[in-house]
């Protein structure tokens, strides 16, 4: 793509121009008299206009920008967009992160001596040729007006509208997202913000501006403190463009539940009785065959990504390879050379609506990544792909990878295995972004049919190859799945004539599920709370359980080479408490996705096609009893247990060394704390096992069948195994006794806690009323044992009296150990 020449302003301005000084208020507009001029000609004169879609005059001395209003402007597309962010992932405040209230379609109107610039509602509308039809919706409905412009001048029916004190607004809303989340009261300070030269510029069919905002206040929170060089005191840069509205011709598709595209929707008050109301489709780029009658041809317009110039190698060309395979998928849906991924151009503004950009975000601590869009609010076209991906995201990967493998024999042993293992991982991860910037959704149930799809979330496939050794090599797939082609055909290809749109998309749909695959999205999975067996997140295999095992068997392995090994030369052996969590709690991911075979229910997105019934299937009691047993074996004290000679080879933290968020925590101070890293486990299992949804279907499914597990019988079991019998090795007892403190203290939640059901809650009172009959029983109990069940008990008589005055134990979390974030 052939770029114009950006906006040409004095050496002076390019210098010194960033901070002029521009009077604006905080969260609330000032309002500014017009002044009384006649000709806009006059007022002008000495300032440099700017043509394009949305032209504007600079004025050079006072730093103010003022559009120009053509008599009865048309209706545009307004995006706000934050091109350098505040650097936390728990602020969330990123580079290149779009607006998070959306795209807006907004008009320009005319009021006397001010133009207001309404947000239309896009949501409610009367898809009719009756403009009444269309008034009474848009009447009924609230609008925003974003913004009141003052007419400065005017001339044969141009207005001159003065933006400055727009374009200066906190329009990211940061100063309040601060004040919620508890970081501080900010206010925007005109006095040290203005415009950002050499991001404003004008093209025919955008209009971009850009300024440097700065925010003052006080009390800032931790977060902020983290990252701002004087919390009280920051700026960032936001971006404002204007866009006009895309050509006629884009053709809008149905959205089906099972299609592996998000949805775009609206409630159209023109649809027949007998029609849905909400209105549904997908969201994705334009893209038209040059020769549509040829099966394979190429587009008219391709889709062209492009990356930040900021990416170093080698990330620079793994992001280009990962993102380059849907090129893939483009042409099995029948179009040749479609999608594109290149460099983007040094002169390029990634924030420009002309470019689908892929951003290398920094950030101080790992976190998120993502894709987002600017879509047209009236039909779901994508006009522009924006990724963003967090570049601590392939250390973190690195990190499981030296611990699972203690490479550094010597000390100094080259890790190009584990380099390679992270930069696959960042291929994928840079397919998967760019996937949701195409309109896909996640698909959490791919990693049950292999690797079916880059839309899924998938945890390191590392093993023991043949001589017991850890290999990496296959520990990332390559390449896009079998249901990124179906999806992308689902979207972009053509369909067949002669043939109805649902009749083609239902009919690719039903050929998908009899290849055996399936779409299940992120309301079924993300919790451990879910109930769908097979969908889950950082999961691997049909077989959750065979999983588990596999991994708790690889996870005891690792552990016995922990140590020296597993870290470099030069590094204080005080960071391998940082390389220990990860290994430590190597399975949790995967004992998620086992729990959800318990109380677990097999469903798809079901659409009624002709006259066949429909119904879902309980898990079967015997795969939920093989479940149970596997999550019972991560609850025991062996495999909670660190071997002395590794919990003492970590040291407190070196000096000039600090804990982090990443590390174990406890009750020992700059100790590194084994029972609590213990404790911590079980609380996880404990709490994929409790979870009140969970018991909830366990109750029904237990009345429904007596096979089912039943929630006594859960209870029992986890009486039997957790409550601690008397064992010799004082370490041992320590976690005994801590996983049964737990236990307990989780049945009090459940019998205070709002949301258990009834019949749950009156079996967690009974299986405290059990398990204090058993310690009352232990009456030859050593002094560890005979202390801990005299404390228990008096907790379990005192929540008997009054609940409501005993808290439950302070439950302790693991580390953030989600691959891309906590």
């Amino acid at each position: 793509m052939k770029l114009s020449r950006r906006l040409l302003l004095s050496p002076f301005l390019i210098a010194a121009g960033l901070f002029l000084l521009a009077g604006c208020g905080d969260t609330e507009q000032t309002v500014r008299e017009p002044q009384t001029v006649d000709a806009l000609e006059a007022f002008t004169d000495g300032m440099q206009r700017v043509g394009g879609f949305l032209p504007f005059y600079l004025d050079e001395k006072k730093g103010r920008v003022y559009l120009s209003l053509q008599p009865d402007p048309p209706q545009m597309i307004y995006q706000a967009s934050l091109p350098q962010g505040v650097g936390s992932n728990d602020l969330g405040f990123d580079r290149g992160q779009l607006a998070r209230n959306g795209t807006s379609l907004v008009r320009f109107e005319p009021v006397g001596d001010r133009v207001l610039m309404r947000r239309l509602n896009t949501q409610f509308r009367a898809n009719s040729g009756s403009d009444a039809e269309r008034r009474s919706v848009e009447e009924a409905f609230a609008s925003s007006v974003l913004w009141g412009f003052p007419v400065v001048a005017r001339s044969d029916g141009q207005l001159l509208l003065d933006a400055t004190d727009f374009l200066l607004r906190d329009s990211h809303g940061i100063a309040r997202n601060l004040r919620d989340r508890g970081q501080g009261d900010f206010r925007h300070d005109a006095s040290r913000s203005g415009l950002y030269y050499p991001r404003i510029r004008s093209f025919p069919r955008n209009t971009e501006f850009e300024a440097t905002v700065t925010f003052t206040g006080d009390n800032p929170g931790q977060y902020l403190e983290d990252v701002a060089p004087d919390p009280h005191s920051f700026s960032v840069r936001m971006h404002h463009s204007f866009v006009a509205l895309p050509e006629p011709g884009y053709q809008p598709r149905l959205f089906l539940p099972e299609s592996g595209f998000g949805a775009f929707t609206y409630r159209d008050y023109a649809a027949a009785i007998e029609e849905p109301i909400v209105q549904r489709y997908i969201r994705r780029h334009r893209l038209v065959k040059k020769n549509p009658a040829a099966d394979s041809s190429e587009p008219v317009e391709p889709i062209i990504y492009y990356l930040d110039p900021g990416t170093p190698e080698p990330v620079r060309g793994a992001l280009l390879d990962g993102a380059r395979w849907w090129n893939d998928a483009f042409a099995a849906a029948g179009y040749e050379n479609a999608f594109r991924v290149e460099m983007l151009p040094e002169d390029a503004d990634p924030m420009d609506v002309r470019f689908n950009v892929i951003q290398w975000v920094h950030r101080a601590t790992r976190g998120w990544s993502y894709g987002s869009s600017i879509t047209d609010p009236r039909t779901g076209e994508i006009i522009k792909g924006h990724v963003t991906l967090g570049s601590l995201r392939v250390r973190q990967d690195y990190l499981i990878a030296q611990g699972m493998t203690s490479p550094f024999t010597e000390g100094d042993e080259d890790t190009d295995d584990i380099s390679a293992l992270a930069l696959d991982r960042i291929r994928q991860l840079s397919a998967h972004e760019v996937g949701h910037t195409l309109g896909l959704a996640h698909n959490f149930v791919a990693s049950a049919r292999g690797r079916a799809s880059v839309m899924d979330y998938p945890h390191p496939r590392i093993a023991l190859d043949a001589d017991g050794e850890v290999a990496l090599d296959d520990a990332y797939a390559s390449g896009i799945g079998d249901w990124d082609r179906i999806s992308i055909r689902y979207g972009y290809a053509d369909l067949p004539p002669g043939e109805t749109e649902l009749a083609a998309l239902s009919g690719l749909l039903e050929d998908a599920r009899s290849g055996g695959y399936a779409f299940i999205s992120d309301p079924d999975s993300r919790a451990s709370r879910q109930a769908h067996p097979r969908s889950h997140l950082w999961d691997n295999g049909a077989d959750a359980v065979a999983e588990l095992e596999r991994l708790i068997d690889l996870r005891e392995h690792a552990l016995s080479r922990f140590g020296h090994r597993s870290i470099a030369n030069g590094r204080p052996f005080s960071d391998l408490e940082e390389i220990l969590v990860p290994v430590y709690f190597h399975h949790r991911y995967q004992a998620e996705a086992v729990g959800k075979w318990i109380g677990g229910i097999d469903y798809r997105y079901a659409v009624r096609e002709g006259g066949d019934d429909y119904a879902y299937r309980p898990v079967s009691a015997v795969r939920q009893r093989r479940a149970l047993l596997a999550l019972m074996r991560t609850l025991r004290p062996e495999f909670l247990a660190l071997d002395e000679s590794l919990r003492r080879a970590i040291p407190p933290k070196a000096y000039g060394y600090e804990r982090t968020r990443e590390s174990a925590g406890g009750y020992m101070g700059r100790q590194l704390d084994p029972v609590s890293l213990a404790e911590a486990s079980v609380q996880h299992t404990l709490d994929i096992l409790l979870e009140p949804e969970r018991l909830a279907r366990l109750a029904l499914q237990h009345a429904d069948d007596s096979a089912h597990i039943g929630v006594g019988l859960l209870f029992a079991q986890l009486q039997e195994n957790l409550l601690p019998t008397v064992t010799e090795d004082g370490y041992l007892a320590l976690l005994q006794q801590r996983t049964a403190a737990t236990l307990l203290s989780a049945w009090r939640k459940l019998v205070q806690a709002p949301e258990v059901a009834p019949e749950v809650r009156a079996e967690s009172l009974a299986a405290l009323e059990s398990a204090a009959r058993f310690m009352r029983r232990q009456h030859q109990a050593p002094p560890g044992y005979a202390a801990f069940y005299a404390y228990q008990l008096s907790l379990i008589e005192e929540f008997r009296r009054s609940p409501a005055l005993l808290p439950p134990l302070q439950s302790r979390d693991l580390p953030p150990g989600s691959p891309i974030g906590g």
